[in-house]
């Protein structure tokens, strides 16, 4: 198997679906012998109430600064470690186009080695929410889609979690010269860790947090502003019905959710992050599972929950269009719609025997392992010069731009900048 080094702007302790994809790809990757190491942004050892693992071998942080505009993440300085810059790698994967994958791709240019970008967020989607003014809003959204279209047309392959993401991507990219191709690899599920709990975990799960007997109706990630869960309190404060709503995670909307469940009389526990082992027990002990995002390029949490047995109410937009399956996981209601929100979680309510029964008869498609193999066939296209037939543009294949001299888009510290004992600049 390649020898890959992953670049991420986001990894432990920070909770999200590109962390703990990034983490369980390396694992799973491990474990069938291969090797992947890990370029990181340090950062105190917890975050969030989640404790960090100690530093791992073939993991490499390099410093970093809180960001000012997202609570939680960190800004890391595109540094290459030591270690990283001597080693032999047969692949530069980048997880994210900000510092890290500047340096991710600058490595594997002076490197000679192929560029494989993974596509996790929407960049420009989520720019939005930094700035309040509708004129700023907009600027924003195409100065950061514009970026996307020249980090990821620089890649030698691109992964992005879902078909409809790819197929998004692919319109992006239509027009760029030697586009690379866009291959749809899901982010995959680790089914032995996510799977039914058994009745006196779920139990033990709602007496701990005093959830009672009743049915519950959650959702578990960051509470971010673009995440739409306010809508979610409004569905649920004209629910037909008593719920109790359980949202675990955290994130800068926190205060004014709480704030609004208190307004609507809803009755809502937020947890704060679970541990990671708990989370089974967690999307088990629930009767509906709500994602209100429309901007998700898979969705993760949701296929989690889906493993777990548990039906899923999605928007239908974005990539939930396609996790989750009408009437077989869970349901979709129209964007913006909270009265359809509301009778989507209605119907779940209504129908939960057979939608557990077929979630679980699905769950074998989200498994991680199928993840890792088409994984695999990724970087066997851009290390032999061969190609996957995953759809998407042309092949350019090859051992990709390691010649290419002129920098293509990446601004603000992308280069030369400040480096520390044990790194490098990139």
């Amino acid at each position: 198997m390649e020898s890959v080094v992953a670049f991420t702007d986001t990894y432990l302790p920070t909770v999200n679906g590109v962390t703990y994809t990034v983490k369980t790809w390396r694992d799973r990757w491990t474990d069938r012998g291969g090797r992947m190491d890990v370029v990181y942004p340090n950062a105190p050892r917890s975050s969030g109430g989640v404790r960090a693992p100690p530093t791992a071998p073939g993991e490499f942080p390099v410093p970093s600064v809180p960001f000012p505009f997202y609570p939680g993440f960190r800004a890391a300085l595109p540094a290459v470690p030591d270690a990283v810059a001597d080693g032999d790698y047969d692949v530069v994967h980048a997880h994210t186009p900000f510092a890290l994958g500047l340096a991710a791709r600058r490595f594997a240019r002076r490197r000679d080695r192929p560029l494989v970008a993974s596509y996790h967020t929407p960049t420009a989607e989520y720019a939005r929410y930094l700035v309040e003014r509708p004129l700023l809003q907009r600027g924003v959204r195409a100065a950061a889609a514009a970026y996307e279209r020249r980090y990821f047309g620089a890649a030698d392959a691109v992964v992005a979690p879902s078909e409809t993401t790819a197929n998004a991507l692919r319109e992006a990219l239509a027009g760029v010269a030697d586009a690379p191709r866009v291959h749809a690899v899901g982010n995959g599920v680790d089914l032995d860790r996510f799977s039914p709990a058994d009745p006196a975990a779920v139990r033990s799960f709602r007496d701990r947090y005093g959830l009672g007997d009743g049915p519950l109706v959650g959702y578990t990630g960051r509470h971010g502003h673009e995440k739409r869960l306010d809508e979610l309190l409004a569905a649920v404060a004209g629910l037909d019905r008593e719920v109790t709503l359980v949202l675990g995670g955290d994130g800068p909307a926190r205060a004014g959710l709480e704030a609004t469940a208190t307004r609507l009389g809803v009755d809502a526990r937020f947890l704060g992050f679970l541990p990671r082992e708990e989370l089974p027990t967690y999307y088990t002990a629930l009767d509906a599972f709500c994602f209100p995002s429309p901007v998700e390029t898979q969705g993760l949490v949701a296929m989690e929950a889906t493993a777990c047995g548990t039906p899923v109410v999605g928007v239908d937009a974005g990539a939930l269009v396609e996790t989750v399956v009408e009437g077989v996981t869970g349901t979709r209601y129209p964007p913006g719609d909270v009265d359809a929100f509301r009778d989507a979680i209605g119907r779940v309510l209504d129908d939960g025997d057979r939608l557990r029964a077929s979630c679980l008869d699905a769950r074998e498609a989200l498994s991680l392992d199928a993840a890792i193999d088409a994984l695999a066939e990724v970087y066997a296209s851009v290390t032999s010069g061969g190609s996957v037939d995953n759809g998407g543009s042309a092949d350019n294949g090859g051992s990709g731009r390691g010649g290419e001299s002129a920098d293509n888009g990446g601004s603000g510290g992308g280069g030369g900048a400040g480096t520390s004992a044990g790194a490098r600049g990139p």
